[in-house]
């Protein structure tokens, strides 16, 4: 169903009849004055400038009723951007919200202003209730893709600047709007996501807190000194001074990381101390044995810390004597006299 055809339900279907009946009316209603004006010129003038006064009156009126609402919807315009820029809301949030008000409040006024002139609103207030039926069907998608952008902008799963994955796609924030959300992938793809779907899935937001934990697994052959592996594997962790430890100041490292006292009053945003750098052994596998090694550290400094421990790892453990397994085989071949 298009617009236009629900525009023409809200018009009545006339019969010939009726229209035939209407332009008699008419016709005869000019007839009248036309005679009236005839037999009474001086009392028709007179009427007709009784009249012209009224509806002159009811147009100021109108008039001075659509300056004075404008006005105040103004006032109410500037009032909602004090009070968003007091609470620092989104601006894309303040935006829509503002001119949806504003768009809403000047509808209304017109429609009030028309009515002071005496017109019958009624079937305008029903054509742009059918208008905005018919325009919310024909953009039901977009409907709620904006509806997903409130939900985003008001909540905040995320900002630019984020890391996130979501809908299959990972990258960096680099837009949000009402209606859609824009992420810079690694190898610099800018991807679109709708925000009626986003804001109903599943989002990981890897930059979600300013601190994050890092993991490794080490495999070593059998036969290692376990508690000497772990020790060793800890020394290098412990090495690096972007490992933060179990004596980190928190609330130097806070501001270090320019952390609001808003964001840090969140649930579980803030952590009352940073658990020490940890290695355990993990499996007991066919061909080797694996330890897990755990640390904290800045969310700006995972990746780095995470290559630069792997390389380590690898370079540093074998000259003390903690060999990395592979799968392999044992043979033994027997002679022919000891198989016998």
């Amino acid at each position: 169903m298009n617009l236009l055809s629900i525009f023409l339900q809200q018009v009545p279907a006339l019969t010939p009849e009726e229209i035939e009946q209407r332009r008699d009316s008419v016709i005869q209603g000019a007839q009248q004055m036309i005679e009236y004006a005839k037999t009474d010129p001086h009392g028709f003038w007179q009427r007709v400038g009784e009249t012209m006064l009224q509806f002159g009156l009811k147009v100021l009126a109108a008039l001075l009723l659509y300056i004075v609402g404008m006005w105040l919807i103004s006032l109410l315009k500037r009032g909602l951007k004090r009070v968003f820029d007091r609470r620092d809301v989104e601006p894309t949030l303040a935006s829509f919200i503002t001119s949806f008000v504003s768009i809403s409040l000047t509808v209304l006024l017109v429609i009030v202003s028309v009515s002071t002139l005496g017109v019958n609103t009624t079937s305008l207030a029903a054509l742009l209730a059918a208008g905005g039926m018919a325009i919310g069907m024909a953009l039901s998608g977009t409907v709620q893709n904006i509806a997903g952008g409130l939900m985003i902008l008001a909540f905040k799963p995320f900002k630019a600047g984020d890391y996130i994955e979501a809908q299959g796609y990972g990258g960096t924030v680099v837009e949000v709007n009402i209606t859609a959300t824009k992420i810079l992938t690694v190898d610099n793809r800018v991807v679109i996501l709708p925000n009626g779907a986003l804001s109903n899935g599943t989002v990981n937001n890897y930059s979600g807190r300013p601190l994050r934990r890092v993991e490794w697994e080490v495999s070593v052959s059998y036969g290692v000194d376990a508690a000497a592996c772990k020790q060793a594997i800890l020394n290098i962790i412990n090495s690096d001074e972007r490992v933060l430890q179990a004596d980190t100041d928190m609330d130097e490292l806070y501001k270090q990381l320019n952390i609001s006292k808003f964001q840090l009053s969140t649930i579980n945003y803030r952590m009352d101390a940073i658990p020490a750098p940890f290695v355990a052994l993990k499996a007991l596998n066919a061909n080797d044995i694996t330890f897990v090694a755990r640390a904290w550290v800045k969310g700006a400094d995972y990746w780095g810390v995470f290559f630069t421990m792997q390389e380590r790892f690898y370079t540093e453990l074998p000259p003390q004597g903690f060999t990395f397994a592979y799968p392999h085989v044992d043979v033994t071949m027997l002679s022919d006299a000891a198989a016998q």
